[in-house]
């Protein structure tokens, strides 16, 4: 289907949704928000509180008075909440017809042990963002059993989850029919796991630190960098001013992985507050299913601790800092490998291939807002990070060491013209430091041939950008920016970009969204799982910055259908094409010894259509099923316009999910279908099998403690022979990276979540 059909489809299809659509009638809360001290004296109102609309899913601020304006469609009820810092939240549910809301917060301080209890959804479409972004929420994430980042989108059709090899246990994601190097992660909007982090740093993220996850596709905003190709995942962590004080997490499987986080929120004052984070787990079961040799699953041992602060000045101001340490070690390969072996090349001499990885980094960042004016509108903010990363780490007879120190700033002043135009303005930069290099060994005529290849190198960048944001109520929201950034390396960058969205009716949305991104690809890091194969690494040009176009369009129709007010059905479309891309081949060399790199010298797109669907049609029983079909094309040296290799057609996800009043016990269940990738020629070209993966988990609920016992991969499904010629593996032949199905079969677990509230 060409481009021109495309659009012809993409109009009418909006045409038929236009045609469908009803309109609703805009209703206007307004109220105050007041706080009553301990001696219960007169009220004073609160200024800059937040107001939040639950199931519009949005919010405002008061004003300098505490008073708010609301604009939301009327609906059977309307649940607001007012929040502010170091004060309780206080809840006001409106009937139909009632215009005005008035809370009294009160310190907090004066709660009794009073917990109110609520049944939030697990994944949703954000209603009033521009960009498209689905939101998966703390609900959402503990319908999984979550160990890591990288184990949290399950019941997401955007982002598939899969192997980098079947050694080192390194997970990647892929959003847009792209690895997830092309999709920019932000840990509470600072860009994080970059360069030498990016292969396991979803691993670092435990599931239960978080408490959402925001999935935006397309180029999205300009402020945090030009690395967003596909898009951004932003992961917001718990708060210091969460109302936990202290949150356990325990977690076995059956394959004796044993794990627990814990997190505590302390409110020292009304000024301080901070939250710590910690983790401890380790997989020590050593096994092997398919009976290859080689273990299912690394040995490994993990450590994480995360502290951060807030600091909050009446006057507006606030300063969060924090630091986060991570210690990961990683052993591998056959049964009979053990720590320390390739040292002096013995696991060689004794026949037997492994791997031992050992990781360690720190990160630190610190981000101030002060307020220009009494409203807030005019602020500047600044936000700088520093983070060492250290790998060690052994192939078979290949060694990959470095590390990498990273320092990265952004300052931007916000202000507005009025209240439909606003704008920020701002300049970042990034500094790295990379001290890198591989040990490339292979086999020739039975003597190793070694290769050493040098990737260490400096970057620096420095950008300016500015970002313009238009909005009419609730019709119509524009945000549209340009970047102009400088690299040492490699010159001048532009990047602009724009997102709309654009409201027919309250429930009918529509979005189109365009931008250019840039990113430095890091070889090795990257492709970590072309060091688990017996081929020479060969890179034949110095690599290019790579360099892409993304446009997308969606369409979201919310309805009523059941107990569901925000039922919703929604399509997109986006194409993402390149004008630079490294290529990384398999079959380009005619006998098939080594992996090339090079950059691509001619066409590389991914075209991805899905749509989403989610209904509540009882109380408590809620259907989300989503289906994605991706067409993604790279145009390889002697091989013309191919698919890209190893990238999966389709996938189909099912998730219901169904509570008891009180949400006491809660029933969930996951389906997937995940359809055919392309092989590798020297993989007899072809296509990989369609296969089934099941997920179900049951919690019961006490008063602060969950108790959920659940199952992964139930249909028991595995990739055969994933590592290549086991049998040999210091040959050329030897090669465990060509992955495109789970690596482990059915597993059982369960886990115990305590809640101590204030």
């Amino acid at each position: 289907m060409g481009i021109r059909n495309k659009i012809i489809l993409l109009c009418g299809l909006l045409a038929v949704f236009v045609a469908a659509g009803t309109a609703a009638f805009a209703q206007e809360v307004r109220g105050k928000v007041f706080y009553t001290d301990a001696s219960g004296g007169e009220k004073k109102p609160v200024a800059f509180a937040t107001v939040s609309w639950v199931e519009g899913k949005s919010g405002v601020t008061a004003d300098e008075r505490g008073e708010f304006v609301l604009k939301k469609l009327s609906g059977e009820k309307i649940t607001l909440i007012a929040s502010f810092i170091g004060y309780s939240k206080d809840t006001v549910v409106l009937s139909p017809g009632q215009d005005y809301a008035e809370f009294n917060l009160t310190d907090e301080n004066q709660l009794d042990a009073l917990v109110v209890a609520g049944r939030s959804e697990a994944n949703y479409i954000a209603k009033g963002t521009p960009v498209k972004t689905e939101v998966i929420t703390s609900a959402g994430l503990y319908k999984m059993a979550c160990c890591s980042l990288a184990e949290s989108f399950e019941n997401s059709a955007s982002v598939s989850v899969g192997y980098s090899d079947a050694i080192t246990g390194a997970r990647q994601i892929r959003l847009l029919g792209l690895s997830g190097s092309y999709t920019q992660m932000l840990d509470e909007n600072r860009p994080v796991m970059r360069g030498l982090s990016s292969p396991f740093g979803l691993s670092y993220i435990p599931g239960q630190w978080l408490q959402s996850i925001q999935i935006s596709k397309g180029p999205s905003s300009v402020i945090n960098g030009l690395e967003a190709l596909t898009g951004q995942i932003n992961i917001e962590h718990r708060k210091p001013t969460d109302e936990i004080p202290f949150f356990l997490n325990l977690f076995v499987n059956s394959n004796l992985r044993t794990e627990a986080n814990v997190a505590s929120s302390l409110q020292l004052n009304q000024k301080w507050s901070t939250v710590i984070l910690g983790h401890v787990s380790a997989d020590t079961k050593k096994y092997d299913s398919n009976h290859d040799s080689f273990r299912n699953d690394p040995l490994t041992r993990q450590f994480n601790i995360d502290n951060r602060w807030l600091y909050f000045s009446p006057g507006g101001a606030q300063v969060r800092f924090g630091i986060k340490a991570v210690n990961d070690r990683r052993i591998g390969g056959q049964m009979d490998f053990e720590k320390g072996m390739n040292d002096n090349l013995e696991a060689y001499h004794k026949n037997i291939w492994g791997s031992q990885i050992d990781n360690t980094g720190i990160d630190g960042f610190v981000k101030v807002g002060v307020p220009l004016n009494g409203d807030g509108s005019t602020n500047v903010a600044f936000v700088t990070d520093y983070s060492y990363y250290k790998t060690e780490s052994s192939f078979g007879i290949k060694n990959y060491d470095g590390h990498q120190d990273m320092v990265f700033f952004n300052g931007m002043f916000q202000s507005r013209i009025n209240d439909a135009h606003r704008y920020t303005l701002g300049i970042s930069g990034q500094y790295d430091h990379f001290n890198e290099n591989v040990l490339d060994r292979i086999i020739v005529d039975g003597m190793p041939d070694e290769n050493l290849i040098p990737l260490s190198r400096i970057e620096k960048s420095l950008g300016v950008y500015g970002e313009y944001t238009y909005s009419l109520e609730e019709k119509i929201s524009i945000v549209a920016g340009l970047r102009l950034d400088y690299h040492t390396g490699y010159g001048w960058m532009f990047a602009p970009r724009a997102n709309i969205k654009y409201s027919f009716s309250p429930d009918l949305i529509f979005r189109l969204t365009a931008g250019r991104g840039y990113r430095m690809p890091n070889v090795i890091a990257d492709n970590l799982g072309v060091l688990s194969s017996g081929r020479k690494i060969v890179m034949e040009e110095k690599q290019k910055m790579e360099d892409a176009w993304t446009f997308g369009s969606s369409l979201t129709r919310y309805f009523p259908l059941g107990s569901g007010e925000n039922s919703y059905i929604g399509f997109d479309y986006f194409r993402t094409s390149f004008n630079s891309q490294l290529i990384v081949d398999w079959d380009k060399d005619p006998d098939l010894s080594s992996v090339r790199f090079y950059n691509s010298h001619g066409r590389s797109f991914t075209d991805t259509y899905q749509i989403d669907l989610s209904l509540e049609p009882i109380e408590r029983f809620t259907i989300l099923a989503t289906f994605r079909y991706t067409n993604a094309k790279v145009e390889m040296d002697g091989q013309g316009v191919t698919d890209r290799p190893l990238m999966s057609k389709y996938k189909g996800v099912l998730n219901l999910q169904y509570a008891t009043p009180m949400s006491k016990w809660i029933f969930d269940a996951t389906l997937q279908l995940n359809g055919p990738c392309a092989l590798p020629r020297f993989m007899g070209g072809g296509q990989s099998p369609v296969y089934p993966m099941l997920y179900a988990q049951v919690t019961r609920k006490f008063k602060g403690i969950d108790i959920y016992v659940g199952g992964e991969n139930l249909t028991d499904y595995m990739q055969k022979n994933p590592i290549l010629h086991a049998d040999d593996p210091f040959s050329v032949k030897f090669n465990s990276s060509m992955i495109w199905g789970p690596l482990m079969g059915a597993m059982v677990y369960a886990g115990i979540r305590v809640s101590v509230w204030k």
